[in-house]
């Protein structure tokens, strides 16, 4: 039986690929701040679980989650943490944009490297990177969110080259769905501006895609498309284009 690792497993897309990596036979090591959530998870799975309860904004939590785990023979790790904050830059909370700075790219770099390293050694192994449409525009009114997303698919991409220019088995994806109904808005403390598709359709096609070895995947035609067309638009008129968007969310 393979072993998934999955951070953010206790909501959004994190809890529903667990559910299809769960349907497809995977022993799942699960991993979220709220335990009871992830008990609640675990109870509905057919699959074993662990769980690790850990906040992945501590450096020593990423260090520590995998020293527990890099001998539970994981081959596929979802890098599913992560959050946002709405509002103009000048006002957004400091703080509170370091955190998600930490959980968005710190965590999902450590864990990527640790782990890479591991799967390279045996070749073997995959890593998901859950990242965002917003990783390829820029962000008003969520700049810092949208900026720690660019980040992730500008490494999953330079990384995926890599082990391509290596011959590697290894592969890395990276998700960039567009709007998806989860928790995020809520967190965010934004409105949803558009309706979003299922987290349970996102996941299907996230996981069928990074076990094909998929570098970049998008959920849904439309969002392949806008990705693609926004690198066509003069930069300042999208930057109107996508506060005038934002702004709906207020």
């Amino acid at each position: 039986m393979k072993t998934a690792l999955i951070t953010g497993a206790s909501s959004g897309i994190g809890r529903e690929i667990a559910r299809e990596l769960s349907r497809r036979g995977w022993r799942l090591l699960l991993v979220a701040r709220r335990r009871d959530r992830l008990e609640q998870l675990a109870r509905q799975l057919p699959t074993p679980c662990r769980l690790y309860v850990c906040d992945l904004s501590q450096e020593r939590s990423c260090r520590w989650l995998y020293e527990r785990t890099r001998e539970q023979n994981v081959t596929l790790l979802v890098n599913g943490a992560g959050f946002g904050l709405y509002g103009a830059f000048a006002q957004t909370d400091l703080d509170r944009e370091l955190e998600m700075i930490d959980v968005n790219i710190r965590a999902v770099h450590i864990l990527t490297k640790l782990f890479l390293r591991d799967f390279m050694r045996n070749n073997e192994g995959r890593i998901l990177n859950i990242a965002s449409s917003a990783g390829f525009l820029p962000g008003p009114l969520l700049a810092t969110y949208y900026a720690t997303k660019n980040y992730v698919v500008r490494l999953s991409e330079a990384i995926y080259e890599e082990l391509r220019a290596a011959g590697s088995p290894v592969t890395i994806s990276c998700l960039c769905p567009g709007p998806v109904e989860t928790e995020f808005n809520q967190v965010a403390g934004a409105k949803s501006a558009a309706r979003g598709v299922s987290c349970a359709q996102v996941a299907r096609q996230a996981v069928a895609q990074t076990l094909e070895g998929r570098l970049l995947i998008f959920p849904g035609r439309m969002v392949r498309l806008g990705a693609a067309a926004a690198r066509l638009v003069p930069e300042k008129q999208l930057l109107r284009l996508v506060r005038g968007f934002q702004e709906k969310k207020g």
